[in-house]
C-alpha cells in the first residue's frame, strides 16, 4: 500500500462471508462474468469492470462500501472506490472460487 486510506478500517475491511462463488447478480439472472470481486465491508460477490454488467461497481454504488478486494485465486489485490486506490495486498479473499467465467 503506497497511499493512506481512510477507509482501510474494521468497519469496511474484514473477514466476509462471500454471498457466492460466482457474481451473485449473473448468477440470477444466468449472464457470465470475466473476473469476480468481493466486498470487503458485506461479502457481495460481483463481477468486475470488463464484465458486460459490472455488478462489484454496482454493488459500491448502491450501498456506498468503499473497499473491494479480488475474488480470484492468488490474487490479493484490493482498490478504494471513493479514493481511487489500489492496494497489492488485503491478504487472500476467504473460499476463492477459481472460476473466471459464470
Amino acid at each position: 500500500m503506497t497511499e493512506a486510506c481512510p477507509h482501510l478500517t474494521p468497519e469496511h475491511v474484514h473477514a466476509v462471508q462471500p454471498s457466492a462463488l460466482g457474481c451473485e447478480d449473473c448468477l440470477k439472472t444466468g449472464d457470465t462474468w470475466v473476473h469476480l470481486r468481493l466486498c470487503t465491508e458485506c461479502g457481495h460477490v460481483g463481477c468486475c469492470d470488463n464484465s458486460p454488467n459490472k455488478h462489484a461497481t454496482g454493488h459500491y454504488h448502491t450501498s456506498r462500501h468503499p473497499v473491494i478486494q479480488s475474488f480470484e485465486p492468488e490474487e490479493e489485490w484490493g482498490w478504494c472506490y471513493p479514493d481511487q486506490l489500489y492496494f497489492d495486498s488485503l491478504g487472500p479473499a476467504p473460499n476463492q472460487s477459481g472460476h473466471h467465467y459464470g
